[in-house]
């Protein structure tokens, strides 16, 4: 995908895309309403991360989070002490830790993301068929469009390091 020129995006571009966030955030706030008594919006960003990467280290986990180390140490202790998350020794070097979800931190987090797609696919369900696949061309081209933004220099520090880690 070529960088195209710095086009300017109309206010009405700007709040029909506000408008839809509002809709994904609802459903991501609602699955995260039915799990914050077992886990911290920062622990489930961290069973996020490990899904769709795999295995971790806790600098990468710190650098992902935007926080020190020893926070990012205490995020990922309570989620093993939950059993959500197994933390191993490299056995060549005890200071490298490798985290990877249990089996229960894998079923957590698909009962979550079960959720939102459960209330993400009634609202789809309501849309003309044709105007459901413009929507999924539209968004194919806007995830790929942030994916192009996160391999080229120039993006803001915090947008790319937040985009690297969710795309």
């Amino acid at each position: 995908m070529a960088r195209r020129s710095q086009e300017v995006v109309s206010d009405v571009d700007t709040q029909t895309l506000l408008a839809a966030t509002k809709v994904i955030s609802a459903a991501v706030a609602h699955s995260l309403a039915a799990v914050e008594d077992q886990v911290s919006v920062p622990g489930l960003r961290v069973l996020v991360m490990i899904q769709a990467r795999g295995p971790l280290n806790l600098s990468s986990v710190a650098e992902a989070l935007g926080v020190n180390a020893s926070s990012a140490s205490r995020t990922c202790d309570r989620l093993v002490s939950a059993e959500l998350l197994d933390r191993r020794e490299s056995p060549r070097d005890r200071r490298q830790v490798s985290l990877t979800l249990t089996q229960r931190g894998q079923q957590f987090v698909d009962d979550v993301m079960s959720e939102r797609l459960a209330i993400l696919n009634e609202v789809i369900a309501a849309m003309p068929e044709q105007d459901r696949r413009e929507l999924m061309r539209s968004l194919d081209a806007f995830v790929n469009a942030a994916t192009w933004l996160t391999d080229h220099p120039g993006l803001d520090d915090s947008t790319g390091r937040l985009l690297r880690w969710v795309i």
